[in-house]
């Protein structure tokens, strides 16, 4: 009677946990413990150890660092290094997981272990990985024992939930690298929509924020890399930023530095140093709204070479892909291409050299203010003077930048 009753105690145990929750009581731990979880890749790994946008009282410092380690097994210096380096070498060889070099499906599929090579690259962790946490606590438990913290996690999963706590485990385990490996570094490089126009594939996707907390607005993120805040336009939420803004207001985070918003004085008639140094200051703006020009002007021309059958409806899609392109990142065949299309097209051929010039300016970095106002003026004269509706457009609005 005694044996039977301690067989039906385990078998309790297993089948309920400690806690007999029912099914949808486990789902919902389940969602709250994943979300802690990419709260603290993002505010803590993130914005305030890789890119240092923000400073973090110790209290929420050390519950980051100890709950990352009982659900990740990550060390703050490997994750800060390796992103680092993806934003130094970004779309590059030696970028840690670009699909643009490795491959989406690579990157998808394999986005921990790519994570986990260059994680036993030492040169990597000692050229990025400086100014991360080195006190006792980091060497002798947290670096040292990464993988006690998660076997810890899946003895408390199974007493609170028996064994259904392994798949919660299970889950806990596969967020960050679905999430942060697959989702971030694989889609977020690969396809979405483009508010800047970066030095890089950054994408922004939208909208499941809720979701990876705010990780998914990649193209703001790497055109402004050390703002606190990932959301740009009205219609993005970064929840991550509303945790910041929580923390902030009890006094347990400082935000360092967040994304420029561009400021404008529609008066202007001429445009002044003040207009240089808000275009210089909001630069990925500017080009980014250039683009849309751009692409507001193909649309009325790609009707009349359809029209006029000049060109190959094949011929004319491939070129429209090509002209959301940075013309600095075009290979010969596809400069080509633009090439024979501009034949057609002059007005398509003038914005884009005025495209080109106009990103040029704030490259000139051994030009004086007043040489890079001159340029700057030139430019707004001549759009104006081309007969260009798009780019007469364009520079009254680049004149009123404040």
């Amino acid at each position: 009677m005694i044996e039977a009753s301690f067989f039906d105690a385990v078998l309790d145990f297993l089948g309920n946990g400690l806690t007999r929750a029912s099914g949808w009581q486990v789902f919902l731990f389940t969602v709250v413990v994943t979300h802690i979880t990419i709260a603290g890749v993002t505010i803590y790994l993130h914005r305030c150890q890789a890119h240092r946008a923000l400073d973090l009282h110790a209290i929420p410092s050390h519950f980051f660092r100890f709950w990352l380690w009982m659900t990740t097994g990550m060390k703050t210096k490997d994750w800060a290094a390796i992103h680092r380096k993806h934003h130094a070498k970004c779309e590059t060889e030696e970028d840690p997981h670009s699909p643009v070099t490795r491959g989406i499906g690579k990157v998808l599929r394999e986005g921990a272990e790519l994570y986990r090579a260059e994680s036993k690259n030492q040169e990597t962790l000692d050229k990025y990985g400086r100014g991360t946490p080195e006190d006792w606590i980091e060497n002798n438990l947290y670096s040292k024992y990464s993988m006690l913290g998660i076997s810890l996690m899946l003895i408390i999963d199974v007493l609170l939930f028996g064994v259904l706590g392994l798949s919660v485990w299970a889950m806990q385990m596969a967020w960050i690298p679905l999430t942060a490996a697959g989702i971030i570094n694989g889609i977020g490089h690969y396809w979405g929509y483009r508010n800047y126009e970066s030095n890089d594939a950054a994408t922004n996707i939208f909208p499941i924020g809720l979701l990876i907390g705010g990780e998914e607005l990649h193209n703001n993120h790497h055109t402004f890399a050390t703002s606190a805040k990932l959301s740009n336009k009205w219609y993005e939420f970064d929840i991550g930023w509303g945790y910041i803004r929580i923390l902030e207001m009890l006094g347990l985070a400082t935000v360092k530095k967040v994304a420029p918003e561009p400021k404008f004085k529609h008066a202007k008639a001429v445009a002044d140093l003040e207009t240089l140094q808000s275009v210089i200051a909001n630069r990925y703006d500017v080009m980014a709204k250039y683009a849309k020009s751009l692409m507001h002007t193909w649309r009325i021309e790609e009707t009349q070479l359809r029209e006029n059958g000049a060109l190959e409806s094949k011929f004319l899609r491939s070129s429209r892909k090509l002209l959301r392109r940075e013309p600095a990142k075009l290979e010969a065949p596809q400069q080509q291409q633009l090439s024979e299309l501009f034949s057609h097209s002059k007005v398509l051929k003038t914005m884009q050299e005025m495209r080109i010039e106009l990103g040029a300016i704030w490259e000139r970095s051994h030009s004086t203010s007043e040489q890079l106002l001159h340029q700057l003026q030139d430019w707004c004269t001549r759009a104006e003077a081309s007969g260009i509706k798009a780019l007469q457009d364009f520079s009254l609005r680049l004149r009123s930048y404040a």
